[in-house]
């Protein structure tokens, strides 16, 4: 829905299935009550996520034409596309899975193609279109430093694919849309510093000569192209857990040039360990589940940070030596306490204020997918939560 800073939806990861038929029977139970409780007299956006399978069977034109009636007779529209999750994202071990096939394939360069070639069908005329996706590949795969850099440098080439087939459609339709890049704890990129690094030292000076030769750019025209087409996915979740302000991700961005396609509104937990610790220990035991992976940055007295690549490793390593834990895990965004534990939420207060006062961009989505495997007391039905939480942002983004 439209706001006076941005649109506002939320990401259908949440709701299971890897088949198209999954896809859009979770819409058509839950998007009609979502819409009539938060938008009645206005159009309701949706940030659709499609597994591999669904995209292609949505591929199929009568498919896609009787999707975008339905879009239509509900008065929905779709902006944004979640492209990080390839294939199964509920009810199966995900954890660095959800990085499968990572960027160094073919087939996450097709996906990633047919994703955008369905968005250019779906998206309002005059709106530009994003599809997040995963931050390359997940750190742990690679040996040594050099499977790294040809990792990196494989992966750079096949999102200049994307970049290519982006400056395409907008030469022959008009849509501008771009590759939303979601840095995350343990990915190849995982924080803001590793992003405008590579953005700096692999895509620029790989994607300038490329666009130059395919499009017959000038070097400033191939740059400008880049920056359009390849952006940032700003997770506050991820930025939060590590220990990263708003203003500060903003400011190096700046430094390149680089453009934010997306603020994914979400939260992680954290834990104050100064006080009670044997007794937050415990409560966060509750959390560890075998879904998805809970990555934990901890601070030390120092000042210096610890990373646990899941939540059990931190536990078998806890020595009452840390000051704070925040853990990875996309908590409820209108609670801020659990118990002994805390949330993130004020990382969101505070990257929505930042954004309040001089928006960096248009796409704002919802992103709490892990209802599921929450501990039970502060589980909720799925269409209340999703709208509990988007009156909160909204809520949020409303106050002067």
């Amino acid at each position: 829905m439209k706001t006076p800073f941005g649109h506002l939806t939320y990401c259908s990861n949440i709701h299971p299935g890897e088949h198209w038929e999954d896809h859009f029977r979770a819409l058509r139970d839950n998007i009609p009550y979502i819409r009539q409780e938060l938008a009645p007299d206005q159009p309701f956006a949706l940030g659709l996520r499609l597994a591999n399978e669904a995209s292609l069977e949505l591929e199929n034109p009568e498919r896609l034409a009787e999707f975008k009636t339905w879009l239509r007779e509900q008065w929905v529209y779709v902006f944004t596309m979640n492209g990080f999750p390839y294939g199964g994202f509920h009810d199966t071990r995900v954890k660095d899975n959800v990085h499968s096939p990572d960027w160094t394939t073919t087939e996450r360069t097709q996906y990633t193609i047919r994703l955008f070639k369905i968005l250019s069908q779906l998206l309002p005329d005059g709106m530009e279109g994003g599809v997040s996706t995963s931050p390359l590949s997940y750190r742990f795969w690679w040996k040594n430093e050099t499977e790294t850099r040809n990792a990196i440098e494989t992966a750079t080439n096949n999102i200049l694919l994307i970049a290519e087939n982006l400056v395409e459609i907008r030469q022959e339709t008009g849509k501008v849309m771009h590759l939303d890049i979601e840095p995350e704890p343990d990915g190849l990129l995982e924080n803001s510093e590793e992003f405008v690094a590579w953005y700096r030292d692999f895509l620029l000076p790989m994607g300038i000569p490329y666009l130059q030769k395919k499009f017959d750019f000038d070097e400033e025209e191939a740059r400008e192209a880049l920056l359009t087409h390849i952006q940032l996915c700003y997770d506050i979740c991820h930025f939060a857990v590590g220990y990263e302000e708003p203003q500060d991700v903003l400011d190096r961005l700046a430094t390149v040039g680089i453009r934010v396609g997306k603020i994914q509104i979400s939260s992680a937990v954290k834990m104050d360990l100064e006080s009670a610790s044997e007794e937050k220990i415990e409560a966060i035991r509750a959390f560890d589940e075998p879904v998805y992976l809970h990555q934990v940055v901890a601070r030390t007295p120092e000042g210096t940070f610890r990373k646990y690549p899941d939540l059990p490793e931190a536990l078998a390593d806890w020595k009452q030596q840390h000051n704070e834990w925040r853990i990875h895990f996309h908590v409820p965004l209108f609670v801020d306490t659990y118990g002994s534990l805390e949330s993130t939420q004020q990382d969101i207060i505070n990257t929505l204020a930042v954004h309040k006062l001089r928006p960096f961009t248009q796409h704002l989505e919802v992103e709490t997918y892990t209802w599921g495997v929450l501990p039970e007391e502060i589980q909720k039905p799925i269409g209340e939560s999703i709208v509990r939480e988007m009156k909160w942002v909204k809520n949020g983004l409303n106050e002067e």
